[in-house]
C-alpha cells in the first residue's frame, strides 16, 4: 500500500505540468497551436456517423472501398492495407510504444490524413501541420485507488485514457468530435499466441495469424499480450458513455468474439 501511494504521487508530481497545460488550454487561457487543433475538432462531425478500422483478419473478406466516402479511423498497421482501401482514412492513431518504436519510419511518412499521436510517442513518431498530440494517460492505475476499472474522457482538450486497445482512444476521439454513430469493422478479438510465451511483450519469430496481413507484427516485430477480458471491459464502458448522451456503437465486423454492441451487416450500410 505505502509503495503504490509513493507510485501515485511520483506519477502524479510528473505529470502535473502537462495536466496544467491542458486544463489552462480547455480554458482558452493558454492555446498553442497544438492546443488550437484539438479546439477544433470538438464536435467537428457532429450528427454524423464513423467506421473505426480494426485490423482483424476479417479485413481481408470486406470490400473495403465502400469506405471511401466516409470518415475513417485507421490505426497501427493499416498502412498495409492501403493498396486494397484506395484512399487514406481521415484519421490516424496509434498510442503503443511498440507500434511506434517498430514502425516510425512508415508512420513519420504517411500523409494526407490526419494523425493523432500521445505526447509521450514524441521520442520516436514527429509532428507537423497535420498532426495532433494528446494528453494521454497510460498509468492511471497510479493516480486512482481501484486499478484498472476504464476511464473515458469526453474532453479530449485535458487528456484521454488507455483501454487495452487502441480502439478504445478512438471511440474516446469520435465522442468528442461529435459522431452519432460508430460502426466498429475489423475487431476479430481472436488471438493466437505462441504456446508458452506468458511475457508481457512477445517478438514475432512467425507471420502474423492475429491480423489481416501477416507482416502486420511479422518476424522481429514486438508485440503486447493480449488481454480480451480488459479490451471488453473498456469497450462496454465506452458504448455506456455514447448511450448514456443518445448516441451508438455498432458492430459491423464480419463474424468475430466481439459480442456486447448490436450487430449490423457491413454491405447493408452502404445499400440506398
Amino acid at each position: 500500500m505505502i509503495v503504490s501511494r509513493i507510485k501515485q504521487f511520483i506519477y502524479k508530481l510528473v505529470l502535473s505540468p502537462i495536466l496544467l497545460k491542458h486544463y489552462l488550454a480547455s480554458k482558452n487561457i493558454y492555446l498553442t497551436e497544438n492546443e488550437r487543433k484539438l479546439k477544433a475538432l470538438k464536435n467537428k462531425h457532429k450528427g454524423k456517423r464513423c467506421f473505426v478500422i480494426g485490423n482483424g483478419p476479417s479485413l481481408n473478406k470486406m470490400d473495403l472501398s465502400l469506405l471511401i466516402n466516409e470518415y475513417t479511423f485507421g490505426v497501427n498497421g493499416v498502412f498495409y492495407a492501403f493498396d486494397e482501401l484506395g484512399f487514406m482514412p481521415t484519421y490516424y492513431v496509434v498510442e503503443d510504444r511498440l507500434v511506434a518504436e517498430d514502425n516510425r519510419y512508415k508512420i513519420n511518412d504517411l500523409s494526407e490524413t490526419i494523425k493523432i499521436f500521445p505526447e509521450d510517442l514524441k521520442y520516436c513518431l514527429k509532428g507537423g501541420d497535420s498532426t495532433v498530440f494528446i494528453n494521454f494517460i497510460r498509468y492511471y492505475d497510479f493516480l486512482y485507488d481501484d486499478d484498472i476499472s476504464p476511464r473515458f474522457s469526453s474532453n479530449i482538450q485535458l487528456q484521454t485514457y488507455w483501454g487495452g486497445t487502441v480502439t478504445y482512444l478512438n471511440l474516446q476521439l469520435a465522442y468528442y468530435m461529435g459522431f452519432q454513430e460508430v460502426y466498429l469493422i475489423g475487431m476479430d478479438l481472436g488471438y493466437k499466441v505462441p504456446l508458452g510465451n506468458e511475457k508481457n511483450v512477445i517478438t514475432s519469430e512467425v507471420n502474423d495469424e492475429n491480423h489481416f496481413h501477416p507482416d502486420y507484427f511479422g518476424p522481429g516485430k514486438r508485440w503486447h499480450q493480449p488481454k480480451e477480458d480488459r479490451m471488453i471491459r473498456s469497450l462496454q464502458f465506452a458504448g455506456e458513455q455514447f448511450k448514456s448522451n443518445g448516441r451508438n456503437i455498432f458492430n459491423a465486423t464480419l463474424e468475430g468474439n466481439l459480442h456486447i454492441f448490436p450487430r449490423v451487416n457491413y454491405d447493408d450500410l452502404f445499400r440506398k
